[in-house]
């Protein structure tokens, strides 16, 4: 039977209690027992927890959130968050105690980690974690099964059947519907129980039986018999469908886990036991869904992050253009104090001017030498406001490439800096600090070589484009940039020896690629030697200007075919 591979889900795998139970098969020879060391609160619906056992030490997360609640070992994480209220309230619960038992009853997603003094002894705290999709908790009790801490109160008025808070005794989830799969159930009365109401085959199997979740569907049901009315499956689709049934519920029974990932997700149970992998000491299940969450959340943060940060330099740009405007108009209006000064000119050139013309003209002088003195006021303000918006143009342009949480961190920290500058933001403090600490260190820009390997660098933000062309070129470098678009800095380092025809084409292309003009078939590029760049005066970092220089035809498309063979 081949299961339903085709499309990819919308958002996240849920972890539903076949995963759970693959996961917890790893953590039992492992963990038991061990010894708690340290918590830490990584983000808002997070925790983590460090543990050390016989084979050494081991951190596990724990997260609530709605739509990835999840458990799994992780590799050893950068301390943070452990002054969090919830980090503080199980470092000081759980002190000096060791993680003896693991409990999973029936179908539920329910997980409970007991912690005594030592082995043998009474558990004294019980560390519950519930995975059940927006109603997922995380709860601290104690030896009478009372809540000492929890991630998430839960109010009368957000749920009348389990309110809970600190100080309540710690009440399950309700009784699940439909009843447990067994091994020990025959064919004629699993199919009269799927048969029993008219319903396509999928809510027949979720309303009948537990712990049956979309993901198990898919890998259970070949494409298109989701849908199919229990009344029209045939005696030989009924035979296909049992086997497949039996095949993973023998899978859980036995533990016959493995990890696998598919085109729409992941799978932890083995199909039949000449598909059962050898004992991986190395928590095959865990890393591998320890990297799935980390690359399908980092994607989100991903997407999230970029689109505050854009929504930001839009809000930056629209503010500039605005108050660039208000100085164009400042300036556009010198030329009427030459009009002004004729109206006063005429008025004190009567024979006999009258009091209020005199007055009339005194104030028409005034206003026309201020008119004219605003000149070079108003002149190097509105240059700034242009290279500000030069600045802010190439950022979104990165910003639009950016395809890492660092590259899109040191552009935030960057606009900090340009806020900060303007007075427009405080001085950086608590997490602003933290961030503008993305731009210190040294500029790591992205490095290739082109098909001859010469050696080229590529800016993906202001400060690596600083680096690369004032603090790594060398005389004999050349630099590249697409014609008047915002785009990246790119240094081919022919100083190391003569570039061909084909490495000056290769970093035309790349320049091309990694600017505005990516979308275009041909892009022209400027090519110019690094001596003869110069830095702007007062301008953003990167910001250059230059002498001569030639122009090429860059091939954005061409870039990317590059770019695939430096991956591979």
């Amino acid at each position: 039977m081949l299961p339903c591979q085709a499309g990819s889900p919308s958002r996240l795998q849920a972890v539903d209690v076949t995963t759970l139970r693959a996961v917890l098969a790893e953590w039992r020879p492992l963990l038991l027992p061990s010894r708690f060391e340290k918590a830490q609160q990584a983000s808002p619906q997070a925790l983590q927890i460090g543990l050390r056992s016989l084979s050494g030490s081991h951190w596990l997360e724990l997260s609530w959130q709605a739509e990835a609640a999840r458990l799994h070992t992780i590799p050893p994480p950068p301390r943070q968050g452990d002054g969090s209220t919830l980090a503080q309230q199980l470092q000081h619960g759980l002190k000096g105690l060791a993680l003896i038992e693991i409990q999973q009853q029936g179908w539920e997603r329910v997980v409970e980690l007991g912690f005594a003094r030592r082995p043998g002894e009474p558990v004294l705290r019980w560390l519950v974690v519930e995975l059940m999709g927006r109603h997922s908790n995380l709860l601290l009790l104690d030896a009478d099964r009372q809540v000492v801490a929890l991630a998430r109160q839960v109010k009368p008025q957000q749920s009348r059947l389990r309110p809970i808070g600190t100080g309540d005794p710690y009440q399950p989830p309700p009784p699940l519907a439909g009843e447990p799969p067994r091994l020990e159930e025959s064919f004629g009365s699993w199919q009269r129980r799927l048969r029993l109401v008219p319903l396509p085959l999928q809510q027949a199997l979720r309303d009948a039986y537990q712990g049956i979740s979309p993901a198990l569907l898919r890998q259970l049901l070949p494409c298109g018999w989701g849908e199919l009315s229990v009344d029209s499956i045939s005696p030989e689709q009924w035979q296909q469908l049992w086997q497949g049934w039996r095949q993973w519920l023998e899978a859980v029974q036995m533990g016959r886990f493995s990890w696998q990932l598919e085109p729409a997700g992941y799978r932890c149970w083995a199909g039949s036991s000449g598909d059962t992998p050898a004992a991986n000491p190395a928590l095959a299940i865990n890393q591998g869904m320890a990297a799935y969450f980390s690359e399908h959340l980092g994607a989100q943060l991903l997407v999230q992050q970029r689109q505050q940060l854009q929504h930001r330099l839009q809000a930056t740009v629209e503010r500039e253009s605005r108050q660039a405007s208000e100085q164009q108009a400042l300036l556009d209006a010198v030329p009427e104090g030459e009009a002004l000064q004729r109206r006063a000119d005429a008025l004190l050139s009567q024979l006999q001017p009258s009091r209020q013309c005199i007055e009339e003209a005194q104030k028409l002088y005034k206003t026309a030498r201020k008119r004219r003195r605003s000149v070079a006021a108003i002149t190097p303000r509105l240059e700034q406001h242009r290279q500000r918006l030069a600045s802010l143009e190439a950022s979104l342009t990165y910003l639009e490439q950016a395809d890492s949480l660092e590259q899109v961190g040191s552009l935030a920290a960057e606009l900090e800096a340009l806020l900060a500058e303007r007075g427009q933001r405080k001085p950086a403090g608590g997490r602003q600090r933290r961030r503008a600490g993305a731009i210190e260190g040294v500029p790591q820009p992205l490095e290739l070589h082109t098909p001859s390997g010469l050696p080229v660098q590529i800016g993906r933000n202001h400060r690596q484009n600083e680096w690369i062309a004032f603090r790594q070129a060398r005389r004999g470098d050349l630099w590249f940039h697409a014609q008047e678009l915002p785009g990246s800095h790119v240094v081919l380092k022919s100083s190391e020896r003569p570039a061909s025809d084909a490495d000056l084409q290769a970093a035309a292309d790349l320049a091309a690629h990694y600017s505005r003009g990516r979308g275009n078939r041909r892009v022209p590029v400027v090519m110019v030697p690094s001596e003869e760049l110069q830095r702007i005066p007062g301008a953003a970092p990167g910001t250059v200007r230059h002498r001569g220089g030639s122009v090429l035809w860059g091939e954005p498309q061409r870039a990317l075919s590059l770019l695939m063979e430096q991956k591979r």
